[in-house]
C-alpha cells in the first residue's frame, strides 16, 4: 500500500519547498502542546480565544501539568501541517506561520471521571474562531471539526463567517465528517469552503466518510485511514476519519500558495479541485493530486 504523502503526490510537491512564512494557515482545533518536540523551531502563534457559548475557556494551553489527551487532536492535525521535516512523518508546510485557535476543549463523561476528546464546537465559537483567525491574517483555514449541534442563529453567524473568510480570499478547507452518510452541513454547503473526504490506504473512498453534492461537486479526497501523526504522550498517534484527511489537503493549499504567491485565490482552488475537467455529478469528491494541481498554474506561468 503505498504512503499517504505519496498516495496524493504530496511527496514531490514538498520536494520544491516547505512553503513560506507569508503564508498563514488557520489551525481552528482543540489546544495544541506547543512545546512538542515535532514542532520545534515552527512559526506558531496562538490566538487568545476566550470563553465560549458553550461555556468552555478556549484559552486552555497544553503545558506540562495539562492533561495530554485534552491536546490530542489539536497537536495531531497541527503536527501533520507543521512538524519540521526531520519528524516521522514530516509535516507538509512548516515554513507557513501557523495561527493556532483553539475552539475546543476537552469533555468529561457522565461518570465526571473518564476524559473524552470531541472535535465539535458550538457554532457561535466556531463563527467567532473562524472571524478571528482570518483577521489575524489567515490565508488558508483548516476545520477538522464540526459544530456541536443545530441551530439556526448560530448557522447564520457561521455561514456570515464563511463569506467573511471567502470575502478575504482565504482558502477554507473543511472535514466533511464521519457519519458515513449522504448529508451536508453548514460547513460543507458553502459556495467557497472546499469539503474533504477520507480514502482508506488502497484508494477507495471510506464508508465512514460523509458523501453528499456539495461534498462530490465541490470537495476533494485524501488520506483518512490510520493516519499517522504527532502524540502527546511521547508515542505517534494513527487517527482515522474526515479529521485527518482535511490537513492533506490545507497543506497542499498552503505550498500551491508559497509556490505562487502572484495566483488568485480562485486559481489556486481551481487547480485543486482540477475545475478544467467539467463539472462534476457525483456524490463521492475525487483523490488528491497535488503534484497535478502543482503543475496546472506553473504551466499557466511558463506557458
Amino acid at each position: 500500500m503505498t504512503a499517504p504523502l505519496d498516495q496524493v503526490g504530496l511527496s514531490p510537491l514538498m520536494a520544491r519547498g516547505a512553503g513560506r512564512p507569508e503564508v498563514a494557515v488557520g489551525v481552528v482545533d482543540g489546544p495544541v502542546a506547543l512545546d512538542h518536540p515535532g514542532l520545534a523551531g515552527g512559526r506558531l502563534r496562538l490566538l487568545p480565544g476566550g470563553v465560549g457559548a458553550g461555556g468552555g475557556d478556549h484559552r486552555v494551553g497544553c503545558g506540562r501539568s495539562a492533561d495530554p489527551v485534552s491536546c490530542r487532536h489539536g497537536t495531531f492535525v497541527a503536527g501533520l501541517l507543521g512538524a519540521h521535516r526531520m519528524s516521522d512523518p514530516p509535516g507538509i508546510c512548516p515554513g507557513c506561520t501557523f495561527l493556532l485557535r483553539p475552539v475546543f476543549g476537552v469533555g468529561r463523561s457522565s461518570d465526571g471521571g473518564s476524559v473524552r476528546l470531541t472535535a465539535a464546537a458550538w457554532p457561535e465559537d466556531l463563527a467567532d474562531a473562524i472571524v478571528e483567525t482570518v483577521d489575524a491574517g489567515a490565508r488558508v483555514l483548516n476545520l477538522s471539526v464540526a459544530p456541536e449541534r443545530p441551530s439556526s442563529a448560530g448557522h447564520r453567524e457561521l455561514e456570515w463567517a464563511l463569506d467573511h473568510a471567502a470575502n478575504r480570499g482565504v482558502i477554507t478547507v473543511v472535514a466533511a465528517g464521519n457519519q458515513g452518510a449522504v448529508a451536508s452541513s453548514v460547513l460543507t454547503r458553502h459556495p467557497w469552503t472546499v469539503p474533504v473526504g477520507a480514502y482508506d490506504r488502497r484508494g477507495r473512498p471510506m464508508d465512514l466518510s460523509n458523501l453528499g453534492g456539495s461534498i462530490g461537486g465541490r470537495g476533494i479526497g485524501a488520506p483518512g485511514e490510520a493516519v499517522v501523526g504527532l502524540g502527546t504522550d511521547g508515542r505517534p498517534l494513527a487517527l482515522t476519519g474526515t479529521s485527518a484527511a482535511a490537513p492533506f489537503v490545507a497543506g497542499t493549499v498552503a505550498l500551491l500558495r508559497s509556490a505562487f504567491p502572484a495566483a488568485s485565490p480562485a486559481d489556486v482552488r481551481s487547480a485543486l479541485l482540477r475545475a478544467g475537467s467539467g463539472r462534476r455529478r457525483t456524490v463521492v469528491p475525487p483523490l488528491l493530486d497535488a503534484w497535478a494541481a502543482y503543475g496546472t498554474p506553473h504551466r499557466a506561468r511558463v506557458g
